[in-house]
């Protein structure tokens, strides 16, 4: 979980708390790692062909999502962060990310 402490204009982001499922936790920074390298081509073609029933802005998110966390963190290792400290930044970005794909208004009505 996200920590933030935000008042008014002043917004100040915390690190990932300890509360909540552990596991998830980890596997939020295992992915987190994954972001330290560009994104070779070969694996942009995997990733094509798991997205093929996804509709252009969903995959057009997850590519820009990707684009900026690999840029987040380019921007830490430039300012010569530890790479624990890159990848946790990192994580919690992630989730973030992570929840507000989880609250995305859905173009699709489902079927009741």
């Amino acid at each position: 979980m996200p920590s933030e402490f935000s008042s008014g204009a002043r917004r100040v982001q915390g690190p990932i708390t300890k509360t909540g499922n552990g596991h998830a936790r980890r596997l939020l920074v295992e992915a987190a790692w994954h972001h330290r390298r560009p994104l070779r081509a070969t694996a942009r073609r995997e990733r094509a062909g798991r997205a093929d029933g996804q509709s252009a802005a969903v995959r057009e998110r997850a590519e820009a999502g990707n684009r900026r966390l690999h840029q987040r963190w380019c921007r830490l290792e430039q300012r010569k962060k530890w790479p624990t400290v890159s990848v946790v930044a990192v994580a919690r970005e992630r989730a973030g990310w992570c929840w507000s794909l989880a609250v995305l208004e859905d173009d699709h009505p489902t079927a009741a």
